[in-house]
C-alpha cells in the first residue's frame, strides 16, 4: 500500500473556542494516539488533508506524518476517525493512530461488487447489499485498498457470506457466517380480484343515494 505524507503541528489548548478558531484559520484539530503512549493534540491543514480523503485507499491509507515541534517529528499513522458536521459535512475533528510497520493492526476494509447475478438478469430479482465492509487483521504494509466479489453466478436464494471472501496476506475477523449480499425474489403486489373492483363500480345510484341518506338522528335539529 502507498503512503502519503501529511503535515501537522502540535496544537496549545483544547475547547471548543481553540478548536473554532484553528478552523477558521484553515486547520483541522485532532490527536494522534497509540499503544503506550500519551495522545497529543494536533493540527492539519485542511488543504493538505482534503486529498488524504480521495486516494484509493480514503481512511485506510498511511500516512507519513510530519508533526513539527514533537521530538519524533515523523511517525506512521493511519486514520481511526474523521468527526463531521452534522448539516453542512465540514470536517471538526481527526484522530490518528501511530502505529508500527512491524506490528498486525485491525481495520475495516470495504467490499466491492461487481457483476450482474444472473437471478437478476433473467428472473428478475434483487440484490441486496448486506455488508458494505468488513474487519481485517493484517501488517500495515498489507491492508488492502478493497475486497472484490463477483456476483455474477448468483441465482434467486442465493447468498455470500464472509466465510466465501478471500484476502492475500491477511486475515479477515468479521464473523464468517454474517451474509455479505444476497439475491431475493421480486416482490410481488397483490391486487384485488377483478371482480371485487366491478362490483364496487357497478353499484346502484339508489344504493348509493340510501347510504348518502341522512338517518332521523343524525339530521339536524332545526334552529330555534
Amino acid at each position: 500500500m502507498a503512503t502519503v505524507e501529511l503535515k501537522a503541528k502540535l496544537r496549545e489548548g483544547v475547547g471548543k473556542g481553540k478548536a473554532r478558531k484553528l478552523r477558521a484559520a484553515g486547520f483541522i484539530p485532532g490527536v494522534v494516539y497509540g499503544e503506550g503512549e500519551e495522545s497529543r493534540a494536533i493540527a492539519v491543514s485542511y488543504k493538505d488533508f482534503h486529498p488524504v480523503l480521495h486516494t484509493v485507499a480514503r481512511e485506510n491509507v498511511i500516512l507519513d506524518l510530519k508533526i513539527e515541534g514533537a521530538e519524533d517529528k515523523e511517525i506512521k499513522a493511519i486514520i481511526r476517525e474523521i468527526q463531521y458536521h452534522p448539516v453542512r459535512r465540514d470536517i471538526l475533528h481527526v484522530d490518528f493512530q501511530h502505529i508500527s510497520m512491524t506490528k498486525e493492526i485491525t481495520v475495516n476494509v470495504p467490499v466491492e461488487v461487481v457483476g450482474e447475478p444472473v437471478g437478476v438478469k433473467t428472473k428478475g430479482g434483487i440484490l441486496e447489499t448486506i455488508l458494505r465492509e468488513v474487519e481485517v487483521e493484517c501488517l500495515p504494509a498489507n491492508i488492502p485498498d478493497r475486497i472484490v466479489i463477483d456476483v455474477s453466478e448468483l441465482d434467486v436464494g442465493d447468498s455470500l457470506q464472509v466465510s466465501d471472501l478471500h484476502v492475500e496476506n491477511a486475515r479477515i475477523i468479521s464473523d464468517p457466517e454474517s451474509t455479505v449480499v444476497t439475491v431475493v425474489a421480486p416482490t410481488v403486489v397483490e391486487e384485488k380480484p377483478a371482480e371485487v373492483e366491478a362490483e364496487a363500480a357497478e353499484e346502484k345510484p339508489e344504493e348509493a343515494a340510501e347510504k348518502e341518506e341522512p338517518t332521523e338522528e343524525s339530521k339536524p335539529e332545526p334552529e330555534k
